[in-house]
C-alpha cells in the first residue's frame, strides 16, 4: 500500500528488531538462546524432545524485551486439587504483550502514529508469548506421524500435545476429539459434511455467515432475530417441538455476536436443545478470546473457534466435540493422512480404510505451526486468568459505552438491550455519517484502524438498522445526507492486548469528527471509501 503523500511510512522501530534471529526466521525474537537440538543418533524421545522445544520457547521468552511478567516460570505452590506437577504462573500484567504494539503508520495530515489496533472481532494479533513460542519451534520444524527422523517425531509430539492442550482449555470430555482445521468456517464446514441423513439445521438469522451458511445441503430452518436471550430459548423450542418429521436435529448458535459482542444464552439453549432430542454446536469465535469456554459445563456438542482470533494468526481453526458423528462421516478430504490403508480392488478400483481418529478429517500435512500456536495462546490465557481478563475487558466496554454515549447523533447496536452483557465488541452508527467515511477518517487521520461494513452478518446488521433486504451492502456515498440512515455501521473491537490509550485515542477521534467534520476529503473507490489525492 503507498504511503500518503510528503509522508515516510518507515518501519517502525520495533522491541524485535534487537533480538538475535531464529534460523529461517529473520525476525524472530531471541531463538538463538534455544538450546541445539540433539544428535539423531542420541536424540531422546518425543516427549522429552518436546521438553527441549519447551525450554527454548522459555528462553525466547525470558530474553524477549516485552517478555512475559517475570518469574512466570518459575515454580509456584500449587492451589489444592490442581493435576501433579502443575506450575501456576503469577498473574499476568494486563494488556498482554502483542506483536505491532509499536508500529508506526503515516497520516494524511502528516506525520505518523502508534497504530491502534482496534478490529480485534476481524483478527486479533499475535501475542508476544504466542510469536515467541512459534519461533522457538521453527527450527525444529518436521513432517509429522511417519517421519522416523528426531525432527519428525518431534513435530508430531508437538501436535498431539497441541491437541491434549486446546481439549484441556476447551474443558472437552473423555472421547471427544479435537480436530484442526483452518477457520472457524472451515470447522462449520466440516461439522455440516457429517449431518447424518434427514437431519435438521436449526440456526437464528443473527448468525455469522460462516454459521448460516454451511448447512444449505441439508433442510435449514432459520430462526427470526429475537430480543432478549429468553426469547431466544423459547424460539428455539418452539421450532424443535414443530420440527416434522421429528429426526435428528443440529442447532447452531453464537456464543457472542461478532456485530454486538452480547453474549448468548447458550446453556440454555443447550438444554433446550438436548431436551427435544437436537444436537448443538457453538459457534465460539467471538467468545474464546473473551470468556472461558467449557464444553462440558456449556453442555455443548461440538464448539468450533479460530486461531487467527484467538492471538494466534497462523492458519489453524479447531473443531471439538464428539466423535461419533465426525467418526461416521466420509472425510473431510481425502488424501494421506486420513487413509490407513489403501489398496486396489478386483474390479480395478482403489478402496481405501479411513481413520476413525481426528486424522480422518486432517488430510494432507498438518498446518504444525499453527496447531502449536493455538496450544500457546490457549496456555497464555489461562495463565493470564479469564477473571483478570474479563474483568479488565468489562471496564474497557463500559469506557466505550459511555464516551460513544456522550457524542450527538451516536447509536449503538443492541439486539438484547444496551446493558446486556458483552465482550469487546461495540458497533455503532453516527447520523449524517457513513460507516464507511468514518472508519477512513478514524483510519487516515489518527491511525486508528475499525471496521465498517455489515460484517459478515448482513441479516443481523439490516434488521438493526432497519435497512432493505436488497441495498447495497458495505459502502455507499462517503458521506450520508443529514438523517439519512447510514448503509452500514463502525465496529470497534478489542482484547487482552489493548491499552487504555488506543480506546482514549479513539473516543477523542470519534468526538473531534461528530464535532468539526473530516479534515481531509474522500470518495469511493472500489467499494471503499480512501482519502482523496486531488
Amino acid at each position: 500500500m503507498p504511503a500518503y503523500p510528503n509522508t515516510a511510512c518507515a518501519p517502525a522501530p520495533s522491541a524485535l528488531s534487537a533480538a538475535p534471529s531464529a534460523p529461517a526466521v529473520s525476525s524472530a525474537p531471541a531463538v538463538s538462546a534455544a538450546p541445539s537440538a540433539p544428535a539423531v543418533s542420541s536424540a531422546p524421545s518425543a516427549p522429552a524432545a518436546s521438553a527441549a522445544v519447551d525450554g527454548a520457547a522459555r528462553a525466547a521468552r525470558a530474553a524477549s524485551p516485552a517478555g512475559v511478567v517475570a518469574g512466570a516460570d518459575s515454580p509456584a505452590a500449587a492451589p489444592a486439587g490442581a493435576p501433579a506437577g502443575h506450575v501456576p504462573a503469577p498473574a499476568a500484567v494486563l494488556p498482554l504483550p502483542v506483536l505491532g504494539r509499536d508500529v508506526t503508520v503515516p497520516l494524511v495530515t502528516g506525520g505518523e502514529a502508534v497504530y491502534a489496533a482496534l478490529d480485534y472481532a476481524a483478527s486479533a494479533p499475535a501475542l508476544q508469548r504466542v510469536w515467541d513460542d512459534v519461533a522457538a519451534y521453527a527450527p525444529y520444524y518436521g513432517s509429522v506421524h511417519r517421519g522416523a527422523g528426531y525432527l519428525s517425531r518431534l513435530s508430531t509430539e508437538l501436535l498431539e500435545d497441541s491437541r491434549r492442550t486446546v481439549a484441556e482449555f476447551l474443558g472437552c470430555r473423555p472421547g471427544d476429539q479435537v480436530v484442526f482445521t483452518r477457520s472457524t468456517t472451515d470447522s462449520l464446514n466440516l461439522l455440516a459434511r457429517t449431518l447424518p441423513a434427514g437431519c435438521e439445521v436449526f440456526v437464528f438469522e443473527t448468525e455469522h455467515h460462516a454459521a448460516l451458511l454451511p448447512w444449505r445441503g441439508a433442510r435449514v430452518t432459520y430462526l427470526e432475530a429475537p430480543r432478549t436471550p429468553a426469547a431466544a430459548v423459547e424460539a428455539l423450542e418452539r421450532a424443535l417441538v414443530d420440527r416434522e418429521p421429528y429426526g435428528p436435529a443440529l442447532v447452531c448458535v453464537t456464543g457472542a455476536s461478532n456485530v454486538t459482542g452480547e453474549l448468548w444464552p447458550v446453556r440454555e439453549l443447550a438444554a433446550a436443545a438436548h431436551a427435544h432430542g437436537a444436537r448443538i454446536v457453538l459457534d465460539a469465535a467471538q467468545l474464546a478470546p473473551h470468556h472461558p469456554v467449557d464444553v462440558a459445563e456449556l453442555d455443548v456438542d461440538w464448539v468450533a473457534f479460530s486461531g487467527h482470533k484467538l492471538y494466534a494468526p497462523f492458519g489453524a481453526g479447531v473443531l471439538a466435540g464428539r466423535a461419533d458423528w465426525l467418526r461416521e462421516a466420509e472425510p473431510y478430504l481425502a488424501g494421506g493422512g486420513a487413509s490407513r490403508s489403501v489398496a486396489r480392488r478386483a474390479d480395478g478400483g482403489v478402496e481405501a480404510l479411513w481413520h476413525t481418529t481426528e486424522a480422518r478429517h486432517e488430510a494432507g500435512s498438518p498446518n504444525v505451526i499453527g496447531a502449536y500456536a493455538v496450544a500457546s495462546a490457549c496456555r497464555a490465557l489461562r495463565e493470564a486468568g479469564f477473571d483478570a481478563l474479563v474483568a479488565r475487558e468489562r471496564e474497557l466496554v463500559e469506557r466505550v459505552r459511555e464516551g460513544l454515549a456522550r457524542v450527538p447523533g451516536v447509536r449503538v447496536l443492541s439486539l438484547f438491550g444496551d446493558d446486556a452483557p458483552r465482550v469487546g465488541v461495540l458497533s455503532f452508527t453516527v447520523e449524517g455519517w457513513s460507516g464507511a467515511h468514518l472508519a477512513a477518517a478514524l483510519s487516515a487521520e489518527y491511525g486508528i484502524g475499525v471496521r465498517d461494513g455489515l460484517f459478515c452478518a448482513h441479516p443481523l446488521v439490516r434488521a438493526l438498522l432497519g435497512g432493505s433486504e436488497r441495498e447495497p451492502a458495505e459502502c455507499g456515498a462517503p458521506r450520508a445526507g443529514s438523517g439519512e440512515r447510514a448503509a452500514g455501521a463502525v465496529r470497534v473491537s478489542f482484547g487482552a492486548g489493548t491499552p487504555d490509550e488506543h480506546v482514549d485515542r479513539f473516543l477523542r477521534a470519534v468526538r473531534e469528527l461528530v464535532a468539526d467534520g473530516a479534515r481531509w476529503s474522500y470518495r469511493t473507490e472500489d467499494g471503499r471509501c480512501v482519502p482523496e489525492w486531488g
